[in-house]
């Protein structure tokens, strides 16, 4: 269990997961910049992050910018839209009539990518409202609007105990201040924070023994990286 002033950000498990420097980059030097990708994402979800914006139908109810956090995975943030489906397996809702069976929406600007970085997110957020909700989810689904589709993500043990594993190798990054060391990919030219990452040009750390040791884990605290 976490205490609420260890709380990090539920969305930087997307950046940890795709790029533990840029996380750290981010998260603990708080370096961001915006690039074209980035003010696209931002106007794709300036309605689905309205919480104002509600939609109720005969057996659906639709919620934007729900407040989610979890005290076991030591996480907050906000998930962009949960669609309640009345269902036996459900649970109670102030105020509406039978159960309700909540299935999470997280929406991407661009389209389905390789690796796990997004799914993670996804299965993140659904530990939360879980935790929040005292219910159990069996997947959820992630939007992709420059395909405009919609991907089925199954929440299994498997991608569960990935997810918790990374979430707990996050807080240990960023209680103990680490910034991974660079590695250039042709993904870097893309990203927001190129320039203040500088993958070609990052610096080693001075000490031989400390070379030694941070390049067999890939990895050295920020005091260091000077």
């Amino acid at each position: 269990m976490y205490e609420e002033d260890d709380y990090l950000m539920l969305s930087g498990i997307q950046h940890f997961i795709f790029c533990k420097r840029q996380w750290a980059l981010i998260h603990i030097e708080n370096i961001w910049e915006e690039n074209q990708a980035t003010a696209k994402g931002q106007l794709i979800h300036q309605k689905t992050d309205n919480p104002f914006i509600k939609e109720k139908r005969r057996n659906l109810i639709i919620s934007r910018a729900i407040p989610v956090s979890s005290k076991r995975l030591g996480l907050s943030g906000i998930l962009d839209t949960v669609e309640f489906y009345k269902s036996k397996e459900g649970i109670a809702l102030k105020g509406k009539e039978g159960l309700w069976l909540p299935r999470i929406i997280e929406y991407k600007s661009g389209k389905a990518k390789k690796g796990n970085h997004d799914k993670a997110q996804l299965v993140a957020e659904a530990m939360c409202l879980e935790e929040e909700l005292n219910i159990h989810l069996d997947k959820a689904y992630l939007y992709y609007h420059k395909t405009d589709t919609r991907q089925e993500v199954i929440l299994d043990d498997k991608l569960r105990n990935f997810v918790i594993g990374e979430i707990r190798l996050m807080h240990e990054y960023y209680d103990k201040k680490i910034l991974p060391k660079a590695s250039f990919y042709r993904r870097c030219q893309e990203c927001s924070i190129n320039e203040a990452c500088r993958p070609r040009l990052s610096k080693r750390p001075k000490s031989v023994e400390k070379y030694i040791y941070y390049e067999k884990f890939d990895e050295y605290p920020l005091s260091d990286k000077s």
